[in-house]
């Protein structure tokens, strides 16, 4: 019986280093709204899989410019639909992957919980000195940002206490810390298991703004890709869109 257990040692040793041998990795841009939930997706890859992910976060705008310069990532997950659509066009992606796993919404948050009231109205007041927002130019959540503001015919009032952000990570991160009272950021950031983790906040309405639609892209480098294909698999599966719709997107 103790030597058939010894025999047993080798063959399951070999099944683990075959796991092991056929895990793969992917390098991955991620537009930084997408920060929390990526972490999460990529821990459910790596249980179901084995593959693992590196990833690397920023404004859509500069994770362009980077593979465009040779940034050695295999997927592009935007904040937009434009920039995916581009890198096809550049023939630096592969055709036909590109699909949308998430629809972003924009929202006023503070990290005071009194600072925000359920209608926006605090843009309105004198009660603040700063408004934190993402660079426009970079960041789709910038740009939705500066629409809404325009909508609401408030751009004239608010631009002198406007601080920018490179990314909508950044301008997360001057609110948090309180360089700025309150900003414009993603829903994704502010939520925890689909509830507010802190502070206060205004969901904008989506008709101040274009659809923040999200596309992900297969990149030209990830060919043969196991952990790339299989993450872009794992982003349309009926419980990753569950996941995501967690974190206060639309899928």
């Amino acid at each position: 019986m103790f030597a058939r257990s010894l025999l047993r040692w080798p063959l399951l040793t070999l099944l683990a280093m075959a796991g092991t041998l056929h895990a793969a990795e992917a390098q991955v841009a991620v537009a930084a709204n997408f920060a929390e939930p990526i972490k999460a997706v990529a821990a459910v890859l790596e249980k179901r899989t084995g593959h693992t992910l590196r990833i690397t976060v920023g404004s859509t705008g500069r994770l362009y410019a980077q593979i465009r310069n040779g940034a050695p990532f295999d997927v592009l997950l935007a904040a937009d639909t434009k920039t995916p659509a581009q890198l096809e066009a550049d023939g630096l992606a592969q055709p036909g992957s590109r699909f949308t796993y998430a629809t972003g919404q924009l929202v006023l948050w503070s990290a005071d919980p009194a600072r925000v009231d359920s209608q926006g109205a605090v843009l309105k007041s004198d009660g603040f000195r700063k408004l934190a927002i993402a660079n426009p130019k970079t960041a789709p959540y910038g740009a939705a940002a500066v629409e809404a503001m325009d909508k609401l015919g408030l751009t004239t009032k608010l631009t002198p206490q406007l601080v920018q952000g490179e990314s909508i990570g950044q301008a997360y991160s001057f609110v948090f810390t309180g360089n700025a009272e309150i900003g414009f950021v993603a829903m994704s950031q502010v939520l925890e298991g689909g509830r507010l983790k802190g502070g206060s906040m205004w969901v904008v309405p989506q008709d101040l703004y274009a659809p923040i639609r999200q596309d992900a892209v297969l990149l030209q480098r990830a060919a043969g890709n196991e952990a790339a294909l299989a993450l872009m698999k794992l982003l349309q599966s009926p419980d990753t869109k569950a996941l995501i719709r967690s974190f206060g997107y639309g899928v």
